[in-house]
């Protein structure tokens, strides 16, 4: 199964969201990012085999063209792996343990 990448760019998270969904009902395909730019333009990255993603991402320009304004999709067939890194998800932070001291005796009411 060959990978690809889809993108729609739409101005507003409204038409965003709406084409989100009807990418992931088109076709079998995982949203990889949404990526918030300045000027309330978001893009929303998708990945699957070539024909699912093609199919997403038409579903997706339909819809973010019938609540909001589309700017642009594209469709990427096996994008190169340094491409493909672009888009990776971040690996979630990880946790910062903090050394505390044990925890001072409290003296409950009437006790000295």
């Amino acid at each position: 199964m060959a990978k690809a990448m889809g993108m729609i760019e739409t101005k507003g998270l409204i038409g965003s969201i709406e084409a989100a969904d009807a990418m992931v009902k088109a076709a079998h395909v995982e949203i990889v990012k949404q990526e918030m730019i300045d000027g309330g333009i978001v893009t929303i990255l998708v990945e699957g085999d070539v024909g699912a993603v093609q199919a997403a991402v038409d579903a997706g320009k339909q819809a973010a063209s019938r609540v909001g304004e589309l700017l642009a999709a594209h469709v990427i067939p096996r994008p190169d792996e340094q491409v493909a890194k672009l888009f990776e998800k971040p690996a979630p932070p990880k946790p910062v343990l903090k050394k505390t001291s044990p925890r001072a005796s409290v003296k409950k009411q009437g006790e000295e």
